[in-house]
């Protein structure tokens, strides 16, 4: 649901050079290969062909990989805190009161993260804890991969680099969601799979099975993940596993776990699918062409990564042992483009990438230097990455007041990178969503508190998006307000609530449309805020004397988009 990131606006000489992108690419890619072609020395070229049990891997280089995690969990937590509550999260706080084995427009387990935040308090640095928390762990897989991929300490520093500097994973760890611990199960699998290639244990595919099932209670795109894997399998020498009975058992284990959520799914109809076709059926979502496509994936990461990334994908598909990675990647990449996806459903898959680039790198400059030149071009690299990632990550945390955000990044020239069509704010949707709730509940609580108490007994507050509902139902109490009324996404499934009053406070409504509804409807408010988002600065109607029963006319009123 984290829909824009900041890009420069293309000149006309960029927008020329974008469709240039694919020759360019192809250069690269070349030059990438003969680099990757070099790295093998003999030594390498023997392990290539060993049997799986005498391959050896470096010693992972444990403080740097605490030291890296950790820094990436401190970035989070001081910056965690510095706006306010994400639309989403105050969603997801509201399913962790209804906690369930399924919801419309998500799978579970970000209703339990949301749980633990409550049980913590519920503050914004309590809620995000998970996804930092998260995020770290990322990190810390990623220098893991490399090992097991047999990089030593550089190839170990700069694959966790890499991460720790990536935009988009600073965006999505910054709040609550399930998009931040999609990457920790998925590489999680990786790393089970590399070690599967590395030992010929198969066993390990019960573990693999394991986080595959978790990864689907967590968001259903792993599916995608799960079947780029067993294609990529098929491609691949690895295709003899499938005579074996573990992977078998593996996928036996990932269904079991993911089993409540499908039963749910089969109790409510197929929630989820009906949802999908109805943002497919509305054009809700941008749909990119095969350049627009792959230059978002270049600024999602960040285009200093690009080299390294891309690295990791040359590396893979040249090497027999790791060409399966490459097809996963491969066969994910174009089942992601085929359906239309947002940037950000790619971003769990580049880790492995960033690892595999970064052992590549490491080999390609020890073949290259002489022993006593080692060092200069690895902490050169180090250096760039450090610096040069920290000026475009500066816009990627919600570090500078919104004011001064907004005017530096004018005076830069950045605009937003959308994937939705109607989303519209001054600055990216990730920050806008931060601001404007607790004003917007204080706007409702003073016309709720301007009522007589008898008729404030009587009175609802019916909210027509789950991010107003979820603002209400969080913010609300301290202000007397009861429970949102609202028929968008899962809030649907929460009602009808038992309320026969007569008298509304709407947000969002149409007020012709509310005519046709009420006896009388009056515009008591109108709600705006300069940093949040434009879609919600609209009229807050007082109607009376409703002209239908809610509970009678509650299933017209769902809303699944």
């Amino acid at each position: 649901m984290i829909d824009k990131f900041w890009q420069p606006t293309p000149s006309l000489h960029e927008k020329t050079g974008c469709y240039l992108l694919s020759l360019r690419a192809l250069r690269i890619f070349d030059s990438i290969r003969n680099i990757v072609s070099e790295t093998s020395t003999p030594a390498q070229t023997g392990s290539e062909t060993a049997p799986s049990s005498q391959r050896q891997v470096p010693p992972l280089a444990v403080g740097m990989v605490v030291g890296l995690a950790a820094t990436k969990l401190l970035i989070h937590l001081l910056t965690g805190g510095r706006y306010g509550y994400f639309r989403d999260e105050l969603y997801y706080l509201d399913a962790a009161r209804h906690l369930d084995w399924g919801f419309v427009d998500f799978a579970p387990l970000v209703a339990v993260y949301a749980k633990v935040g409550l049980m913590l308090g519920g503050s914004l640095h309590a809620i995000r804890l998970i996804p930092a928390l998260a995020g770290a762990g990322v990190v810390a897989l990623a220098m893991y991969i490399a090992q097991q991929l047999g990089g030593g300490r550089f190839a170990q520093a700069l694959a966790g680099l890499a991460v720790l500097f990536s935009s988009g994973f600073l965006v999505i760890d910054n709040i609550l969601s399930m998009n931040a611990v999609e990457p920790l199960f998925w590489m999680g699998a990786i790393a089970v799979l590399i070690r599967i290639v590395n030992t010929g244990n198969s066993r390990l595919w019960l573990w693999f099975g394991v986080l595959a099932g978790l990864g689907l209670e967590n968001k259903h795109s792993t599916v995608f993940f799960g079947f780029t894997v067993v294609v990529a399998l098929l491609l691949t020498e690895h295709r003899s596993e499938f005579k074996k009975p573990w992977i078998w058992l593996g996928g036996a284990v990932a269904f079991l776990i993911f089993l409540p959520n499908l039963l749910w799914q089969v109790r409510h109809n197929f929630a989820t699918l009906e949802d999908l076709e109805n943002v497919r059926r509305m054009g809700k979502n941008i749909v990119l062409g095969p350049v627009e496509f792959v230059w978002q994936q270049i600024y999602l990461l960040h285009p200093l990564l690009f080299p390294i990334w891309l690295a990791g994908l040359v590396s893979f598909l040249w090497h027999r042992r790791t060409r399966i990675l490459g097809w996963t990647f491969v066969v994910f990449f174009l089942t992601m483009f085929a359906v239309h996806a947002k940037h950000y459903y790619l971003l769990p898959i580049y880790p492995m990438l960033l690892a595999g680039g970064a052992v590549a790198m490491e080999r390609w400059l020890e073949a290259r230097a002489a022993t006593r030149r080692k060092l200069w071009p690895r902490a050169a690299i180090v250096v760039v990455i450090v610096f040069v990632a920290s000026v475009v990550d500066v816009f990627m945390l919600p570090i500078l007041p919104p004011e001064k955000y907004i005017k530096h990044s004018a005076f830069l020239h950045l605009s937003q990178l959308q994937t939705e069509v109607h989303h519209k704010s001054t600055w990216p949707q990730i920050f806008a969503d931060q601001f404007g709730w607790e004003e917007l509940v204080a706007e409702v609580a003073k016309i709720y508190q301007s009522l007589p108490p008898e008729e404030r007994r009587q009175t609802a507050i019916f909210a027509n998006n789950y991010g107003e509902a979820g603002a209400i139902d969080f913010f609300g109490p301290k202000h007397g307000l009861p429970p949102a009324i609202c028929a968008h996404q899962n809030y649907y499934f929460w009602g009808p609530p038992d309320f026969t009053g007569d008298t509304y406070i709407v947000l969002q409504g149409r007020r012709s449309d509310l005519e046709q509804h009420f006896q009388s409807v009056d515009e008591a408010a109108t709600h705006y805020h300069p940093y949040g988002m434009e879609e919600e600065d609209n009229p807050i109607y007082l109607c009376r004397g409703p002209k239908f029963k809610l509970s009678e006319v509650w299933p017209k009123l769902k809303h699944w988009n």
